[in-house]
């Protein structure tokens, strides 16, 4: 490995998967502006992922839609008038 690339600034962060409220410590470089207390008493790092391990239907075996924060919506609003248009030369 090429030495002097690697981040010396490793510290334990919290992983929280949103859609389940699963979480996992980790050592990581992460930027985080958010904290959380957990049962040890030590305030860590927060990172929040929309998905994980214990969410992904990959490892589930549980297919289901994951449209966190109206993903899909907000896709359909943003390009309604390309798709109106589309629509109309039809």
């Amino acid at each position: 490995m090429k030495k002097g690339i690697h981040p010396e600034n490793y510290r334990f962060v919290v992983f929280k998967d949103m859609s389940n409220d699963h979480y996992f410590i980790s050592r990581s470089t992460a930027p985080t502006k958010e904290t959380i207390k957990l049962e040890d008493g030590k305030e860590y790092p927060l990172v929040k992922l929309e998905i994980s391990n214990t969410s992904h239907p990959f490892y589930t075996g549980k297919v289901k839609l994951v449209d966190t924060a109206g993903r899909v919506d907000k896709f359909r609003n943003r390009y309604k008038s390309h798709l109106e248009k589309k629509n109309k030369k039809k």
